[in-house]
């Protein structure tokens, strides 16, 4: 999220921070970033947050169901599913839900939808509905394991009838500190990268668009999803409150987003206690407090812009539902394995933002420009090469970088993909290192 305090005079401070710790916890050859001396993988952390005395309600499993193809997700035809308690129970099985439960001598972990680093988990989801046939008005907390939402705020919406819906993303940050120390940060917000994504294809495969609300303050954001009560997570692990997404049926999408509801109300009934995840945690690591608070704003991100680049030609004619319950982070691993250069370039035509999922959740100018250390492409000559995602990163880029990488267009690549070799190279022995 971008950096916003209350005041201008704030900002250097809060910008040194982040850019302090940034520099603190990257490795490099000389020493690695601070982390856990030892891992105890018996003494993992629950990687599932429940809230003990909230009322429970039950949800369908019915991705076998949805007929949707990937191409009609990604093209935005897809048919617009009504909002009731059925098809939002089908968001949470393709977004959060579990897709297979794995197993190798005593120890067995569930895998999910969303990707996650080090298969930590740490962003929980929240939902807001409104009026929603079959769902009670208010905040629910959605629990993967057991494929349930735990209502934890029950409230009597005065809004009209009109079905609402919004999620919103926490990060537990000591899921991930606990395996990689400092760094845990930085993993967060990867991961809340993922979960954006995964809730992005999600609603296209149900015919709804996921926007994040933009501008919302942190504090009211933590209001919204009950996380600012301190006695709720007394003596356990805090979350931090991350991003809203607006879910809207895509055939409403285009005027203004619904209006987020009032943070409190008087008459609403808060129930639940949170779990612990970790009753005996060896490490402490501050940094990851300090530049949590620093990241705290609500502004608006400056760097909003229009995608400018055309709809993928050709996805997948497969069930949306097969190929994100199929989601691996690694299918295999080959050390004689040449790719196609089609495939080469249609896995970095997906990096480039467009009007469509996943960036139609997250439209600003890209900020991260992949370098690539290619080989074994066929081809193309091995070496490192560089993506620039929008018009203006290839100066940047060339200024940031050292002065005598090439800077040669790919001229076997698509006039739409902005692909440059920066150097002919066996890369090998540098990846190796």
């Amino acid at each position: 999220m971008s950096v916003s305090p209350s005041s201008a005079a704030e900002l250097p401070a809060a910008a040194d921070i982040a850019l302090a710790y940034h520099a603190r916890t990257r490795h490099s050859l000389k020493r690695y970033a601070a982390g856990p001396e030892t891992l105890d993988w018996d003494a993992q952390p629950n990687p599932f947050r429940d809230f003990a005395g909230s009322p429970r309600t039950a949800l369908p499993l019915t991705s076998d169901r949805l007929a949707t193809s990937f191409a009609e997700a990604c093209n935005g035809t897809a048919p617009v599913q009504p909002l009731t308690i059925d098809s939002v129970a089908l968001l949470l099985e393709l977004s959060f839900g579990l897709s297979a439960w794995k197993e190798f001598g005593p120890d067995r972990w569930a895998l999910r939808c969303n990707p996650s680093s080090g298969n930590l988990h740490p962003t929980e989801a929240y939902v807001i509905a409104e009026h929603v046939s079959g769902l009670g008005d208010g905040l629910h907390h959605y629990v993967s394991r057991v494929h349930v939402l735990e209502q934890r705020c029950r409230r009597a919406m005065a809004s009209t009838n009109e079905p609402r819906l919004w999620l919103g993303l926490s990060s537990i940050h000591w899921r991930e500190a606990w395996k990689y120390g400092e760094r845990a940060f930085r993993y967060c917000q990867l991961d809340l990268g993922h979960a954006i994504g995964a809730v992005s294809y999600a609603a296209a495969a149900l015919g709804w668009t996921a926007r994040v609300v933009d501008g919302l303050d942190s504090s009211r954001l933590a209001a919204l999803m009950g996380l600012d009560r301190a006695s709720d997570f007394a003596g356990v692990e805090a979350e931090d409150a991350d991003v809203r997404l607006a879910i809207t049926p895509r055939d409403a999408a285009a005027g203004a987003p619904p209006p987020l509801p009032a943070a409190t109300a008087i008459d609403d009934d808060w129930t639940g206690q949170a779990n612990r995840l970790d009753r005996h945690p060896l490490y402490r690591w501050p940094v990851i407090a300090e530049v949590s608070a620093a990241t705290r704003g609500g502004g608006r991100d400056a760097a909003a812009a229009p995608p400018p680049h055309p709809p993928r030609a050709s996805p997948s004619p497969a069930r949306a539902a097969e190929l994100i319950l199929g989601r691996r982070s690694a299918q295999r691993f080959d050390a004689k394995f040449t790719m196609a250069l089609a495939a080469f370039h249609q896995l970095l035509d997906a990096l480039l933002p467009r009007a469509a999922p996943p960036w139609e959740a997250w439209p600003f100018t890209p900020r991260l420009h992949p370098l690539l250390f290619v080989h074994r492409v066929e081809g193309l000559t091995p070496g490192l090469y560089a993506l620039p995602r929008s018009g203006e990163a290839e100066s940047d880029l060339r200024h940031a970088l050292r002065a005598e990488f090439d800077w040669q267009r790919v001229a076997r690549a698509p006039d739409r993909l902005p692909l440059f070799q920066l150097l002919p190279t066996d890369s090998r022995g540098v990846i190796r290192t």
